[in-house]
């Protein structure tokens, strides 16, 4: 019996430091939207746990996230089985779209359903706090605005009713570097959820501000160039996902989307393109 599902990755719709804490963490403010880019789980019954990725460079030992989860789970749920997990995966690593924390998610989603443990939502986020800042997000599994360390989601609609193309330069940018070299503002010009509930995609780019960008791009030019190119491509929006080192653009018409998402394709990027309006599968089911 083997149990399906996939992992989906997001982007931050602007990202505002707010304050640098004692605890070396910060105060944000973000908005969290979902792209069609996602990893795929395949976990089964077992002897004994087991994880196993596509990617024989991804480490499989006690420091990947999913194997955190896993015994998160087991040490204060308890298991009645151990399972092997198989995952395949397409989001890249250290990308700024929080593969890392969804397959986390996943984790305790999955076990929770074939355990029939019946843990709720919030049980499952007190479990998985300590694990990763995003990871409240890809449980809850709605769109929403992010505040505090980015754990304290409020659901709103902020998916885009436009396409997304997402572009990953190859290689990964460090989260605790950017937010070293980024300068806190406790009270800046705009709210992220103002700018997105209330102004047309076409303001965002004046109004809705990556406070990591800056600091990203300065250490890795490749950033601002692809973000230049989806504007050049004809992009309403482009900005970089949270720490990066992705970029993505928002397209209002499917014909320019796909143009950029080819062209960047073609030069050899890591390349995703998402619908307007994507929600995501979070069904778990049964292979048949």
């Amino acid at each position: 019996m083997t149990w399906i599902a996939e992992s989906y990755a997001k982007i931050n719709l602007g990202l505002h430091v707010l304050e640098r804490l004692p605890t070396g963490y910060h105060k944000i403010e973000t908005g969290f939207a979902f792209i069609e880019w996602s990893d795929r789980f395949e976990v089964e019954k077992a002897e004994s746990y087991s994880l196993k990725f596509s990617d024989d460079k991804i480490p499989s030992d006690e420091s990947n996230l999913v194997t955190k989860a896993y015994r998160a789970f087991e040490q204060y749920i308890g298991l009645k089985n151990q399972y092997s997990f198989s995952i395949t995966k397409n989001i890249p690593a250290g990308a700024g779209l929080g593969g890392g924390s969804s397959n986390a998610a996943l984790t305790f989603r999955m076990l929770n359903k074939i355990e029939d443990s019946a843990l709720t939502d919030d049980e499952i986020i007190d479990l998985c706090r300590d694990l990763g800042a995003d990871i409240p997000f890809f449980v809850k599994g709605e769109t929403g605005i992010g505040t505090g360390l980015g754990q304290d989601i409020e659901p709103v609609d902020i998916q885009p009713d436009a396409w997304i193309v997402t572009i990953y330069p190859g290689f990964e940018s460090s989260t605790p570097e950017a937010y070293k070299r980024s300068v806190p503002n406790p009270e800046p010009d705009f709210s992220i959820k103002g700018v997105l509930t209330e102004e047309p995609v076409e303001e965002w780019q004046a109004l809705l501000v990556n406070e990591l960008e800056g600091p990203v791009i300065s250490q890795y030019e490749m950033v601002g160039t692809v973000k230049d190119q989806l504007i050049d491509f004809g992009a309403a929006y482009a900005a970089m996902s949270g720490s990066g080192s992705s970029v993505f653009g928002i397209f209002e018409q499917d014909f320019v989307a796909i143009n950029a998402y080819e062209s960047f394709h073609k030069l050899g990027f890591l390349t995703n393109l998402t619908r307007p309006n994507f929600k995501p599968d979070y069904g778990i089911y049964l292979k048949d």
